[in-house]
């Protein structure tokens, strides 16, 4: 299931848009400022950001420039302004969609599911740092060194360099490995989250993965 950041300050928008693609299967997550927007980021793993230009407290443009600076999460922008000016200023900030209202909502689903599509058909090798990924072949190496992953210690990994720097909850780990949210038991997780540690342990390779108060863990670089 792919998480969607609606990023609207129009609460009636982030309604109908928030209950269609809830209905369309996607989880939603909800920003009525780039403040909040920023604080979501920090503890939510988001695979697609639907991004308003006119903000209060800032410029939708600013943000999206802010934001990739530090991840290549696809952002589509949904703002007012439509003309060519905005739509190229939106786009070279770093916007990888533009679509202004008013707008249909079958359109604005069919961009979503197009741009995730996309990403997901171009990344085939991640990298983080000293880590790589391959998602053809499930490998993962530290420095040019074959890491030796299990099927669930790639898949937790891979959610982890998806998301830099942002925690991912112990629910969404559990998801992603057995498809069910984590309860009070957390025992196998904490399991596989160790094996990671100590492969990635390795001289020179300035990455920990640290555990968060309230469930959750996120990779870092030193």
């Amino acid at each position: 299931m792919s998480t969607i950041l609606l990023v609207e300050d129009n609460p009636h928008i982030m309604k109908i848009n928030a209950e269609v693609l809830t209905m369309r299967g996607f989880q939603v997550l909800q920003a009525d400022s780039a403040a909040q927007c920023l604080d979501m980021l920090r503890w939510h793993p988001v695979d697609l950001i639907v991004l308003d230009i006119l903000l209060p407290d800032g410029n939708g443009v600013a943000l999206c420039r802010h934001i990739k600076e530090h991840s290549s999460v696809p952002i589509l922008f949904l703002t007012a302004l439509g003309t060519n000016q905005d739509v190229v200023e939106g786009l070279r900030a770093g916007g990888d969609d533009y679509l202004a209202k008013p707008y249909d909502l079958e359109v604005l689903v069919a961009r979503i599911e197009a741009r995730l599509r996309s990403s997901a058909q171009t990344q085939r090798y991640i990298s983080y740092g000293c880590l790589n990924l391959d998602t053809l072949t499930l490998c993962g190496t530290v420095q040019g060194h074959d890491m030796h992953l299990t099927q669930k210690e790639y898949a937790i990994l891979l959610l982890l360099v998806q998301h830099p720097g942002q925690v991912v909850t112990n629910d969404q780990l559990s998801m992603q490995l057995w498809g069910h949210q984590a309860g009070n038991d957390n025992r196998a997780l904490w399991t596989v989250i160790s094996r990671l540690r100590k492969k990635l342990d390795t001289p020179h390779s300035r990455l920990e993965l640290h555990a968060k108060r309230g469930g959750g863990y996120v990779l870092e670089q030193l």
